[in-house]
């Protein structure tokens, strides 16, 4: 009984493409295992790091993962309390994301207005009669102020490292005395409805370090007493750590 021949030639590479999948499959099962036995701080970090590539770095790492010799890093590196380029970064790519976001083709007058202060960003959302934000004489969100400030929320959570401030302002009028009281209740009523919608929106609580209202007496730059423009709710954006100064360069590129 003849016996059959075997081809010389080769049999072939596909198991080697097989065993590339098995090794990519076991690397990943590993990095699965050593993460859910870290401890939630770690765990905090990778996520940020992938929610956010520009906020994952903080003052206790030089990386993702803390590292507990960061400090004499960053003592080399020279004083963390000044804005980094990261820090810079971010706030660059806030503001342009939010500008995008609030562009009103229909009527050219954007809902909110950003600006770069000393300190970081001020985001002015107008109270318009066109597309007003709160219910008349109220603190009652409409539907689109809600919209608003949900998106706003959406955006500041990316960068857990800000601190925010909220001010309230109403706009200007002769009023009698009972009126003008309301006045400063309802710019400080509007600017802690904000700081709950923002909340609900995924801002963390901690974020949040100052609410306040200022009724009608800082009116925009540059506006007539009148301007419905003055009805509005400030949202500041800060780096956490005293800020003295931002480089005017990033003032000329973020302004809007």
């Amino acid at each position: 009984m003849a016996k059959k021949k075997h081809d010389g030639g080769h049999s072939g590479g596909s198991w080697k493409v097989a065993y590339a999948d098995f090794v990519t499959a076991m690397m990943a099962l590993f990095l699965c295992l050593w993460l859910t036995s870290q401890d939630q701080k770690i765990k905090d970090a990778v996520e940020r790091a992938f929610r956010n590539p520009f906020s994952s770095v903080t003052k206790e790492s030089t990386g993702v993962i803390p590292n507990k010799d960061a400090s004499s890093t960053y003592k080399q590196q020279g004083k963390f309390s000044s804005i980094s380029a990261i820090e810079m970064e971010a706030m660059h790519h806030l503001s342009e994301d939010l500008a995008k976001l609030f562009k009103d083709q229909e009527t050219g007058q954007a809902p909110v207005k950003i600006d770069v202060t000393t300190e970081g960003l001020s985001i002015n959302v107008f109270d318009r009669s066109q597309k007003p934000i709160f219910n008349p004489d109220t603190d009652v969100f409409t539907d689109y102020g809600a919209w608003v400030f949900n998106t706003l929320a959406w955006e500041i959570a990316r960068y857990t490292h800000f601190r925010i401030e909220l001010e309230g302002h109403t706009g200007t009028a002769a009023v009698a005395a009972r009126e003008a009281l309301h006045k400063w209740e309802l710019s400080t009523e509007r600017a802690n409805a904000a700081r709950r919608k923002i909340i609900e929106g995924g801002v963390d609580t901690a974020q949040i370090c100052k609410v306040s209202g200022f009724a009608d007496t800082v009116p925009m730059p540059d506006t007539v007493p009148a301007d419905e423009a003055n009805r509005r709710v400030t949202v500041l954006v800060k780096i956490k750590d005293t800020i003295n100064n931002l480089p005017e360069a990033i003032s000329s590129d973020i302004a809007q």
